[in-house]
């Protein structure tokens, strides 16, 4: 029986990203041995989209209510956005991780999983 789901996100300063999560989302965490922190992360769903001829990938967005007021209280702890889109499923930014890289953020426009 599937009991979670485990997301990795690779960086070039690990320690960097572990004290964002920490300290500026707010992510609540375990240490897993050696100051190596697996954090808790919002109810999660997972959706599947046509690779349309393409790479099979995987993406992470970090989903909120209100993508505008979410990006003004994160502006400021200091956290950069990318250019808001407007797709028909949600407006998107991304959020710019210390020492590079990128985390999806949007505010869905369709019924979302989260609470059955």
């Amino acid at each position: 029986m599937i009991t979670g789901l485990h997301s990795i996100i690779y960086a070039n300063d690990a320690d960097r990203v572990r004290a964002f999560l920490r300290d500026v989302l707010g992510l609540k965490s375990v240490d897993a041995g050696h100051g190596w922190l697996i954090f808790a992360a919002p109810p999660t769903e997972i959706a599947t989209h046509p690779a349309d001829g393409g790479q099979p990938r995987h993406e992470l967005y970090l989903m909120c209510d209100d993508l505008k007021a979410t990006m003004e209280e994160l502006s400021g702890k200091g956290v950069q956005f990318g250019a808001i889109t407007e797709a028909r499923w949600g407006s998107i930014t991304s959020i710019q991780l210390p020492g590079g890289g990128e985390l999806g953020l949007y505010q869905p426009k369709h019924p979302t999983a989260l609470k059955i």
